[in-house]
This record gives structure tokens, sequence and C-alpha cells, in this order.
């Protein structure tokens, strides 16, 4: 693929995405021996029971299940020591990621398309150091390309591949009106096995009753980690006058001094917020909400901050 000259914030290279690797350790994103992620608990349950393979022991720490104690070598050694097994370390991670025409937009550090690639870029190396399984689905307006999960670094830079070459014909088409999340959600619930944990990554607009449908049918035999994407003007508009917009030959102006206007938009804006947020607690997932106004990875580390447990005395 002949990449086009690099557009820092509006288009993202391959190039990028590979040297993406180099700031996984900045974020504890998935848990090592040394060091326990907040988001250890996102699939392991959902494997317990079902004939795994046992792979070693290890010391055990805050938040493993009790069930798994290795009570010979705890009396041993007098030390508390858990078992763990083979597919917590080569777990399928598949991660879904949106490029279509609604995320190539953007008002502050980046577009959402590239915060997009950047995010999912991110995530799969830090699986891939995990010692995990990476695979996962492109989806925009027009196609979508799957990678299938396999442990091996050739998988993972087949799928950031597809995902730069997607990024990089944004703005090429005209949005297309068919439901491309639900169909990437489906496509996901044929292919993937029970345990697997599914990274999504998506405008927040994506989410309708059709998609919270999917995203339901889909945690029943998976683990979800939900990245929607925002930009600022999603959320407020400025108080600018009168604005225009014209697509496809069609015309809409916005008083934008309307008070009223600004306040409706403001409220839609939050009523999309709050139903992610409540689709994570009914599912009792992780919610990772980004925006282009500030920093990937800072944004991060405030998430998992947040979701750390608070020590007792």
């Amino acid at each position: 693929m002949h990449e086009q000259p690099t557009q820092p914030g509006i288009r993202v290279s391959l190039g990028e995405l590979i040297e993406m690797r180099h700031r996984v350790r900045e974020v504890q994103l998935f848990s090592t021996p040394a060091r326990r992620s907040p988001l250890i608990g996102l699939h392991h349950s959902k494997l317990r029971g079902r004939g795994v393979d046992f792979d070693q022991v290890r010391v055990y720490q805050p938040g493993d299940d009790v069930r798994t104690i290795d009570w010979r070598v705890t009396a041993r050694t007098q030390e508390p020591h858990t078992k763990l097994f083979h597919e917590e370390r080569e777990r399928p991670i598949y991660i879904m990621v949106e490029q279509s025409q609604r995320l190539f937009f953007g008002s502050a550090l980046m577009f959402k398309s590239v915060l997009a690639a950047q995010a999912a870029s991110l995530i799969g190396w830090a699986a891939l150091g995990h010692n995990d399984r990476i695979g996962g689905l492109v989806f925009g307006d027009l196609e979508h390309h799957e990678i299938k999960p396999r442990r091996s670094k050739q998988s993972l830079l087949q799928l950031l591949s597809r995902l730069a070459r997607a990024n990089q014909a944004l703005g090429n088409h005209s949005q297309s009106s068919r439901d491309s999340f639900g169909l990437a959600l489906r496509r996901a619930r044929e292919v993937l096995r029970p345990g697997s944990l599914v990274v999504i990554v998506c405008d927040e607009r994506t989410l309708n009753d059709s998609s919270e449908q999917q995203l339901l049918l889909l945690a029943r035999h998976t683990d979800l980690l939900l990245l929607p994407l925002s930009d600022p003007l999603d959320h407020a508009l400025p108080n600018a006058g009168l604005l225009r917009f014209t697509e496809h030959g069609a015309q809409l102006e916005l008083d934008t001094q309307d008070a009223e206007l600004r306040q409706a938009y403001r409220n839609q804006a939050d009523a999309r917020k709050a139903r992610w947020q409540r689709l994570a607690q009914k599912l009792g997932v992780p919610l990772l909400a980004l925006s282009t106004q500030s920093e990937m990875i800072e944004q991060l580390r405030e998430h998992l901050n947040a979701q750390r447990p608070r020590k007792t005395l």
C-alpha cells in the first residue's frame, strides 16, 4: 500500500500505529506478574470450570478468584498462591474499531478517526505484550475487514495495516446510511468463541436500539470493553451566530445564538452519554470514553485510576 503523506491529527499512517508500541508502558491496560490492572476482572470469570489447562502458580493477589488458590503450595510456603490457567494468558482479544465518515471530524487535538486508530493500536500492542491472541474488525460505511485472532505479531500488523488503509480512505466517498456498527456486531457474534474479550472503539453516536440489542447479545458469551469517542462539538454548540452546513446538495442553517437550540443540543449529547453509562452498568463492563480534546493515554490513565479499588484501613 502506498501511503498518503501524513497529516498530523487528520490522517494516520501505518508507521505511526506501529510506533504506538513504544507507549504501551505508559498505561497499565493489562496485568503483569508485578502489576495488576484495574481491568483484571474483565474476562477471567467466564473461563473457570471449563476444563482449562493449568499453566503456573503465582503469589495470590487481591482480586484473584479464591477458588483457584493452590492450598498445597500455600501450606508449603506459608504464603497464599493461586493457579493461573492457559486461557488467562492466551485469551482471544478482538478489537472492533470504527473508521467511518462520521469519525472524519475533529475540532480539538485530532480527528475522531485518528483517535480511534491510536486507541485500537495501543490496546493491540498491549495485548500482544500480554501474550494474548489478537484479531479484530475494522468497519466503516461501505465495507469491513476482519482479522482472525492469532498469537502473532503478524496478525496485529495485518489489523493495523487495514486500519491505516481505512483511515486514509476517509474523505474520499460519501457516507452510507446503513447500520455499519450493527452489522459489525452481528459478525462478531458469529465468529467469536465464548470467553473472548471484545474491545469496541466507535463513535459515541453509533449507539441506537439495534446496536444496543446486539451488544446485549454479544455480552452473554464474551466480555466487553467499551471506548466511545467524541469531540467537544458533539456535546456543545458554540455561540457563533448563523452556521450553514451542506451535504449532498441539502443545506441546513443553525442560529447558534439561540439559547434554546444550544440547550437542546446539549441535552441530546447528555442523553447519549447517559445511555452508554446505563449500558455499561447493566452489563457490568468498563466504559472508557475518549475525547479529541486531550491526549489519549492521559485519558486512559484517568479512567483506570478511577476504576482502581480504593484501599481500606
